[in-house]
């Protein structure tokens, strides 16, 4: 019998087929990060996307984003998130107490809600997080563009190219900090 769980290893999460098995079960805590360069003012300039191959084998902008660790905190896991993605030198601006700008309920079954994961029940904190440093993208990340407000918007906009309902957790956070 193992008797191995996630608190015995410090970062560390389940066995893989153990997680497949409990993603068919229970909701999973997650944190979506939409990764925004402001001016001195604090307004909004420009939305980071990253470009990522999606589980089916298509490329996809994507933003940062993934699960909440056991004993971890949401300010811990948004840096943990940001490092992966972004890199270490990205130096992001993180509340002392984030508060989210919206929940974002993923469902395994398409059109439940406007937000699609074919993997899981996901609940997911969504969080606007400003980054002061360089950015170089990390791990699974293709490539990370920074795009204007304007282009966001645009007939032909980078947002078509997102999965899941992400286009909509970004157009709510350029809502949210008053950029539409």
């Amino acid at each position: 019998m193992n008797s191995r769980t996630a608190v015995d290893s410090e970062g560390s999460w389940f066995e893989p087929e153990h997680l497949t098995e409990l993603r068919r079960r229970l909701p999973i805590p997650y944190l979506d990060i939409v990764p925004v360069r402001t001016d001195v003012d604090g307004s909004v300039e420009e939305i980071g996307l990253l470009l990522r191959a999606s589980g089916a084998g298509r490329i996809v902008r994507a933003i940062v984003s993934g699960r909440v660790l056991v004993h971890e905190s949401i300010r811990e896991a948004i840096a943990r998130h940001i490092d992966k993605d972004l890199g270490p030198m990205a130096m992001p601006r993180i509340p002392v107490s984030p508060v989210p700008f919206t929940v974002a309920e993923y469902f395994p079954t398409p059109g439940v809600s406007p937000f699609h994961d074919p993997r899981q029940h996901a609940i997911s904190m969504a969080y606007v997080v400003p980054i002061d440093g360089e950015t170089a993208p990390q791990e699974d990340a293709l490539e990370l563009t920074w795009f204007g407000i304007d282009e966001l918007l645009a007939q032909s906009s980078p947002l078509e190219d997102m999965e899941g309902g992400r286009d909509l957790l970004v157009r709510r956070a350029l809502a949210h900090v008053g950029a539409v």
